[in-house]
């Protein structure tokens, strides 16, 4: 009973607290005069990626056994595979559901389709060295960490450079921290975003914790639960603010902010654990990078072709399936 209570507190904790995220990143990108797509890219993501990557950092730095130091490990390939799954085709639901009472007459998504194609390419030109990685060793391989922290700065580089081609989003909602105020101050809206990613981290490792709790309280295994359902919990995030965006027709923001987040899952992880660990694939993991790509890669086939439909977006999150499947049949 309370191991559900505090599973139901932390989600409806994580739910709001992202309401007010959202509203407050929104209004810092206008601040710094960014367009919503680096908005989502650049400030959103390293706001809700920070939980995730502090739990790869403190596994594989702190860790005592090869065990604990794993777990980092799986946390740098997970994060990447439930967001280019399970977070994409949320975003294709929400669109699709909510098409109506957006007044829109298709469910076709609202995107600077170049740039999303773009950062598919950058996203997997990493992937793939990353992956190749946890195939192979040799002695410099730790130092290579540093390529990927110069990469993740590169796209940030890039992403502050490149205006968006698309349409000016409609006008901001009030701050909640100051709602009366035209023109919000700056102190406040540094606040409402920092409390509110507080809360999301806080709310997010109790979720974790009763997600782990739940899942052997009903007979699964902890690898099934720390490959599995532990990277759903961490990303939860990052899906809940897609869903607020999408919900209020700003899936350009919604689709930036998750490709943001991988990218910062493809680099800074991927760094700290090269840096503190062998960096060697199991079985599971080699799945996991498979998947990840063919998902990355039909993504990047949809947003170059410059029309998507939300519905296309679905069938990406049954990948996520596939991969639940053979984590449970090869474990047993």
């Amino acid at each position: 009973m309370l191991t559900a209570l505090w599973f139901l507190l932390s989600a409806g904790a994580i739910y709001a607290a992202c309401e007010y995220f959202v509203n407050g990143i929104e209004w810092l990108g206008r601040k710094f005069r960014l367009d919503a797509t680096a908005t989502g890219t650049v400030l959103a993501a390293f706001g809700t990626a920070l939980p995730e990557s502090a739990v790869t950092f403190i596994a594989v730095v702190f860790g005592h056994t090869p065990e604990q130091r794993g777990i980092g490990v799986g946390a740098a390939l997970g994060g990447p595979l439930v967001l280019g799954t399970i977070a994409y085709a949320v975003v294709g639901i929400a669109l699709w559901s909510n098409r109506h009472r957006l007044r829109r007459p298709d469910a076709v998504v609202k995107v600077d389709h170049a740039r999303l194609a773009r950062d598919q390419r950058w996203f997997l030109s990493i992937f793939v060295v990353k992956c190749t990685l946890g195939l192979v060793a040799f002695a410099l391989k730790p130092w290579l960490g540093v390529l990927f922290i110069g990469a993740y700065g590169l796209y940030v580089w890039r992403e502050l450079k490149t205006g968006d081609m698309a349409a000016d989003e409609e006008e901001l909602e009030p701050l909640k921290f100051q709602p009366r105020a035209a023109d919000p101050a700056m102190w406040r809206v540094v606040a409402q975003s920092g409390v509110a990613l507080v809360v999301i981290a806080i709310a997010s490792r109790i979720f974790v914790t009763q997600i782990e709790v739940i899942g052997l309280a009903f007979g699964l295994s902890a690898h099934v639960v720390a490959l599995v359902l532990s990277p759903v919990a961490t990303e939860l995030p990052e899906t809940v603010n897609a869903l607020i965006w999408v919900r209020q027709g700003k899936e350009r923001l919604a689709l930036a902010n998750i490709s943001g987040a991988m990218m910062i899952q493809a680099t800074i992880p991927s760094s700290l654990a090269l840096f503190f660990t062998p960096w060697l694939f199991d079985l599971p993991l080699i799945v996991a990078g498979v998947l990840t790509t063919v998902a990355v890669g039909y993504l990047w086939w949809l947003f170059q072709r410059g029309h998507v439909n939300a519905r296309w977006l679905m069938p990406v999150g049954l990948l996520y399936g596939v991969f639940a499947a053979f984590v449970a049949w090869h474990l047993a």
